[in-house]
């Protein structure tokens, strides 16, 4: 074990509250200093499909959780971008991934917790990203579309499952322009999370497979980090890729 590992993973004292949390993976996640080491997508599924959008106050028989939420963004990042390259729509699919360990809050509370909040979401988001061959630090144009999406998402959201009305919902989220409406239905935890571990899986295959097939691929330089083939929770292997189709 590394000498970082060791100072990361010592037992809280009462000089030094504990800063790590067990997964059901057996990992210890450092929330003060996550290693992607420590980052598992069946942790994330888990915890996204237990993390309810809106604070809970949703109608239906089940909460809207963030794990089909992202799945949402992720349907409305390809209806925007036709072909938009796989590794940004894993970025998508990602995007509130954090919230497997910090929750789901609305975002006038995040507001209020103000910089030091943002900066952990940021440092825990730039792990899972490393983890999954993504760069650390999405592009602007690809952080903007997904934005978008996640205005979408939640325009949608609002005015079908959350007692918003329509023109509450466009004044604070933006009414969404050239996307068909979208319907929001709430799934039990077990589905929501098969659906979201489900979207995961084929956007990496997708990744991997045109990596090893496109003809012409091996005449480029193999780009960002995607092409990401998750085998199991604990083997994985990275084909590095710098060609902007992938």
């Amino acid at each position: 074990m590394t000498a970082r590992n060791t100072k990361s993973r010592k037992e809280a004292t009462p000089e030094r509250p504990r800063a790590w949390q067990r997964m059901l993976s057996g990992r210890r996640l450092d929330l003060l200093d996550p290693s992607p080491l420590d980052v598992e997508i069946d942790d994330i599924a888990h915890g996204l499909a237990r993390v309810a959008r809106w604070n809970g106050q949703t109608e239906g028989d089940h909460a809207f959780t963030v794990a089909e939420h992202c799945v949402l963004v992720d349907d409305i990042c390809a209806r925007f971008r036709p072909g938009w390259p796989v590794k940004w729509r894993l970025a998508a699919l990602l995007h509130d991934a954090p919230e497997y360990v910090i929750g789901d809050m609305i975002s006038p509370f995040k507001a209020a917790l103000g910089i030091d909040y943002k900066a952990f979401e940021h440092r825990l988001a730039a792990a899972i990203h490393v983890r999954f061959g993504l760069p650390p630090e999405l592009p602007q144009s690809v952080e903007d579309l997904i934005k978008r999406a996640d205005h979408a998402s939640a325009f949608f959201e609002a005015t079908q499952i959350a007692g918003f009305s329509d023109e509450e919902a466009a004044r604070i989220f933006g009414r969404p322009r050239g996307l068909t409406p979208i319907a929001i239905e709430p799934l039990p935890t077990k589905k929501a999370q098969a659906r979201f571990l489900a979207r995961f899986r084929e956007l990496t295959d997708k990744a991997y497979t045109w990596l090893l097939y496109t003809s012409d691929a091996a005449d480029h330089t193999l780009c960002v980090d995607l092409g990401v083939r998750q085998t199991s929770t604990s083997k994985i292997s990275h084909v590095h890729s710098t060609d902007t189709r992938c």
